[in-house]
């Protein structure tokens, strides 16, 4: 199973509402120009902000009526999820979902909030995003050049095979390279794979850059090799170099 970054949604995410109070009332006054410091944000009550609170009630429990009816239990919910794959063994940590949570903010003030907006959740394939930034982090610090292969940066015989050797970190980031191989006992055309069942590792591959195609062991692969050229993890380089910055 996918260990770094595999498809489903987040369940338990910090839902930050405010652009649907576009459709509410406006109010104009120097409040608008409020900004929280971090982690001291002020509560205010939804008719102090000129939002109608009987709505707000309204969309606040639907949102909470509507949450997912996945598993709690998110270690069952891939096995289930990915049953008809090959290679589906979790290798991973998981953890149990938290439930539907959401923060609404109307002009840096918070107005209603429910769940657990302080917990901790398994992100899933926003990781992808993150994972993204980092490379745009790499490529400002001169370490790589997204245009150039991978096989100038990483030596680890990831690249070194026919098939590999022309793909660009461009090709990885966009889900175009074709990469073929096994990382952690996964091997590529195990996820999502096509084609007839017994018969997935004969699929016809084409040359980097020619076909997209959502596979997370290629996207572990180009975390991996991000840290090779980084040589720190990556979530601590997210961490200090844009989290911690902006107080996120």
């Amino acid at each position: 199973m996918k260990s770094f970054s595999p498809v489903w949604p987040a369940i338990g995410i910090l839902f930050l509402a405010s652009f649907l109070l576009g459709f509410l009332p406006n109010t104009t006054s120097a409040q608008q120009y409020y900004f929280p410091p971090y982690d001291e944000w002020e509560e205010q009550s939804p008719d102090a902000m000129g939002i109608n609170s009987d709505q707000l009630d309204e969309a606040v429990d639907f949102a909470i009526e509507s949450e997912s009816d996945i598993p709690v239990d998110l270690e069952l919910f891939i096995a289930q999820a990915f049953a008809g794959e090959p290679h589906n063994e979790i290798i991973g940590p998981t953890r149990e979902r938290g439930p539907a949570t959401g923060v609404i903010l109307k002009d840096g003030y918070i107005v209603a909030e429910w769940g657990d907006p302080y917990r901790v959740d398994m992100t899933f394939s926003v990781t992808k995003s993150f994972l993204s930034a980092t490379a745009g982090i790499a490529h400002d610090r001169g370490l790589i050049d997204i245009h150039h292969p991978v096989r100038y940066y990483v030596h680890d015989g990831g690249f070194s095979s026919e098939q590999n050797r022309d793909i660009t970190w461009d090709h990885l980031l966009r889900m175009t390279s074709e990469w073929e191989g096994t990382l952690f006992d996964k091997p590529d055309w195990a996820d999502r794979p096509v084609g007839e069942t017994g018969a997935y590792h004969e699929r016809e591959l084409q040359a980097p850059g020619e076909n997209w195609k959502y596979n997370d062991v290629r996207v572990n692969r180009l975390a991996l090799s991000l840290l090779r050229v980084m040589r720190e993890p990556l979530p601590a380089i997210l961490r200090e170099e844009i989290m911690d910055p902006i107080n996120a």
